[in-house]
């Protein structure tokens, strides 16, 4: 978001006359808690402005969406405020990703140091079928980087209950432990 309000409304119009088009946002998501914990330097409210700027300008653009960077307990949360976000704006993907936290990383050291948990694998599957619960726009929902262990895709509203299917198929038939086990040994992304 942070590219977006950096460019004046007459600068993103320019891109747009130039034939730029297609922009990939990595929201997140629409949780402003998670979204302050994580340090993004934006807001939910944010997303919702620079969006309609691009609207305007006639960009379009697709989300990335992170399931589990709410933290334990807050998928559900995150889901329903990402939904509040995205149906206000008009992206023409959602892409949902797994978060996977490696040694390396600072939040890594935040769970170490107790100051954040992370969602168990169902967790992350309960809050993507939340989120497809209460999308209300148009707009294609893909699950296909390699941080999903299962791949879904299909086009809102009309697969809904397909992708609803298909991810409480994984929830019951797969579990946590098979899942666990891929995010475990997930080398990269």
């Amino acid at each position: 978001m942070t590219d977006v309000t950096q460019k004046t409304d007459e600068e993103l119009a320019a891109l747009a006359q130039a034939g730029f088009d297609g922009l990939t946002i990595g929201i997140e998501t629409g949780d402003d808690e998670a979204l302050a914990f994580m340090d993004k330097g934006y807001e939910s409210k944010d997303i919702v402005e620079q969006c309609a700027r691009l609207d305007a300008a006639g960009i379009g653009y697709a989300f990335f969406y992170l399931a589990g960077i709410s933290g334990k307990g807050r998928g559900i949360v995150g889901a329903r405020a990402t939904a509040e976000v995205c149906n206000q704006t008009h992206p023409w993907l959602i892409g949902a990703n797994m978060l996977t936290i490696y040694k390396s990383s600072e939040l890594y050291r935040e769970i170490e140091e107790g100051q954040w948990e992370e969602e168990t694998e169902v967790e992350k599957y309960e809050e993507i079928r939340e989120l497809v619960r209460l999308l209300d726009i148009p707009a294609e929902f893909a699950m296909l980087g390699a941080s999903n262990p299962v791949m879904l895709r299909g086009s809102l509203p009309y697969h809904r209950k397909q992708i609803i299917d298909a991810i409480d198929s994984v929830i019951s038939n797969i579990g946590e432990e098979r899942l666990r086990s891929y995010r475990t040994n997930l080398r990269h992304l």
